[in-house]
């Protein structure tokens, strides 16, 4: 999946999964790092029970390097 795909998505919220292909990472990695040490992600996560999900415009701009310091 691309970043292109990924914005063309009419959800707000991505999944672990999604976001783990454009990252080229295992889910489970994704999805622990949210639960144990959101902050270091990079970007902001919506950890709900066994839940997460990553606000989609907030994974864009960290992926294209807007916003940072």
């Amino acid at each position: 999946m691309t970043l292109d795909e990924l914005e063309a998505l009419p959800e707000e919220t991505l999944t672990c999964q999604q976001v783990a292909q454009v990252l080229r990472l295992d889910q489970d990695t994704i999805r622990g790092q949210a639960r144990d040490y959101p902050e270091l992600l990079g970007f902001p996560v919506i950890v709900a029970a066994r839940q997460v999900r990553i606000p989609k415009a907030a994974f864009l701009r960290f992926m294209r390097g807007e916003g940072q310091a």
